[in-house]
């Protein structure tokens, strides 16, 4: 038996161990907050509901009836339900299969958290239509079992985006049968604590496939194909992140011809070469791959802290700048980003990029990733583009919740710090609103090497991402919210994840 079909038959099993044990709290007592939450009369207890029967109605005639005038986008509906747990039975009307998750997925925590549950009516939607978390492979490979296990964490959360950084200097983590030593060579290092492999000026030597000792690792397409199908069966798109120009050492390590020429015979040992055909010829054969394996809407191109110095002293580059009309480098990464957007468009994909990719002017379909703050975002929403907020001070999930913790990085971003942040910026219209897709988590885990301490990252911080996401603003409140995370958070740890312990100050945790 696998990993994680042993964590779900632990996690179903502490459904109830947990359900005797805790106390019945007064209202609803899940995460995310559902949109509108009604007592009824009576109680049943979480042993005896999941022995309910179930009438479910798949209607979108239905389900309006049960808003009662309130307008909802088509992607909202999609995910809306209306449920009613009563003494009997237990009642679902939405207007799709993805709505029926998500009730299900509220039936599943309240059975989960409370012994005994109040008969009760819940209309609910989601507030924005990305709610997602990304977890940093390149640095630190964990593999498969632990993606699936923290999918079905997103998937209890009402979660849907999983952005899955596979490519980066320190070691590419995905097959790609047409360049074969971008895993048999770049996928392995001598060190397995980044930042000892970091130490040299720019990054330390790859190993081969096999040499005794080597750490690293990547995933199959059969790996892929399983954590895709585990995904879809949780209504999570998985969106892979294929790094450009910047972020490229160890595509260069593998194909040194793709790095820039430079005057003395010196290669830029960090980016691609914009100037050079071959570079697009081999970004071109490594999407194609990508998209057969994802089936996802979007590909994640990167676009970051590409340094571009060397883009000045290479010929092919100042080649490219000319026959092209570019002004200078960051018009040149404009059109690097500009090219491989119309590509992934001839294949029915849309990009999505960090804000450095507005630098020398934005792609017309891009999507931006505002990670530096919320003003490249704003700037966007302006422009007509759609954005992803996952500012540093509260998205950053590698950044500490306590100073006392292991390993702390970076600013302090706590609970409370993550639950205040409202994607919908001052300075962003109603008319503008709907270019703001969501928010994310992003985990990087340069100082990240186990599982336990990847997870004590993201919880409880995800929990206050997803309610964020979910959640209408109004039914957002840090007090009650403490509670709700703390008894949440307890039940986690019985099914195996491991949660900070910077909780409530009443917590008996």
């Amino acid at each position: 038996m696998s990993r994680v079909k042993v964590f779900l038959a632990l996690a179903l099993a502490c459904m109830v161990m947990s359900a005797q044990s805790q106390p019945v709290e007064a209202g609803v007592n899940v995460i995310p907050m559902p949109a509108e939450y009604s007592a009824g009369s009576g109680s049943v207890s979480s042993h005896r509901m999941a022995n309910l029967p179930q009438k479910v109605r798949i209607s979108e005639k239905a389900l309006r009836r049960h808003l009662e005038g309130r307008e909802l986008a088509d992607w909202q509906l999609k995910s809306a339900y209306w449920l009613e747990l009563g003494q009997k039975r237990v009642s679902i009307v939405a207007a799709d299969e993805q709505g029926v998750f998500y009730a299900r997925q509220t039936l599943r925590m309240m059975a989960s958290l409370d012994s005994s549950l109040t008969c009760c009516t819940i209309l609910d939607w989601p507030r924005f239509r990305y709610r997602g978390v990304m977890l940093d492979e390149s640095r630190h490979f964990q593999g498969k079992e632990f993606v699936l296990k923290q999918l079905e964490m997103m998937a209890l959360l009402k979660m849907n985006r999983f952005h899955f950084h596979l490519v980066d200097n320190p070691g590419w983590r995905v097959q790609i049968d047409a360049y074969p030593r971008l895993t048999k060579l770049t996928s392995w290092r001598p060190q397995a604590y980044f930042w000892d492999w970091e130490k040299n000026e720019i990054g330390g030597p790859f190993v081969e496939e096999g040499t005794p000792g080597a750490y690293g690792g990547y995933y199959t397409k059969q790996d892929i194909a399983e954590i895709l199908a585990f995904a879809h069966e949780r209504h999570i798109e998985v969106i892979p992140e294929i790094e450009m120009p910047g972020h490229n050492y160890e595509t260069r390590a593998a194909y040194p011809e793709l790095a820039c020429s430079l005057p003395g015979g010196g290669r830029d040992p960090w980016e691609l070469c914009p100037g050079k055909e071959s570079t697009f010829e081999f970004l071109e054969k490594v999407l194609l791959e990508v998209f057969d394996m994802f089936p996802s809407q979007y590909i994640h191109i990167g676009g970051d802290e590409a340094r571009k110095n060397n883009w000045k002293l290479c010929p092919d580059c100042q080649a490219r700048m000319k026959a092209e009309g570019l002004k200078g480098a960051e018009e040149l990464q404009s059109y690097m980003i500009r090219r491989m957007e119309r590509f992934a468009h001839a294949h029915g994909k849309r990009i999505i990029g960090w804000d450095e990719i507005l630098q020398g002017g934005l792609a017309p379909d891009a999507t931006v990733m505002s990670w530096h703050g919320t003003e490249a975002g704003l700037k966007a929403v302006r422009e007509g583009h759609d954005v992803i907020f996952t500012p540093t001070r509260y998205c950053y999930l590698d950044f500490h919740q306590d100073s006392a913790q292991f390993r702390p990085v970076g600013r302090l971003v706590s609970l409370e710090k993550v639950y205040s942040f409202e994607p919908i910026a001052e300075g962003i219209s109603e008319a503008e609103a709907h270019h703001v897709l969501g928010l994310q988590g992003c985990l990087w885990t340069e100082h990240v090497q186990d599982a336990w301490h990847a997870e004590m990252l993201l919880y409880p911080r995800v929990f206050a991402l997803a309610e964020t996401g979910w959640s209408q603003a109004d039914r957002k409140g840090w007090t009650d919210f403490q509670r709700r995370v703390a008894t949440f958070s307890a039940l986690a740890r019985k099914w195996g994840y491991t949660v900070f312990p910077a909780l409530p100050l009443n917590s008996t945790l």
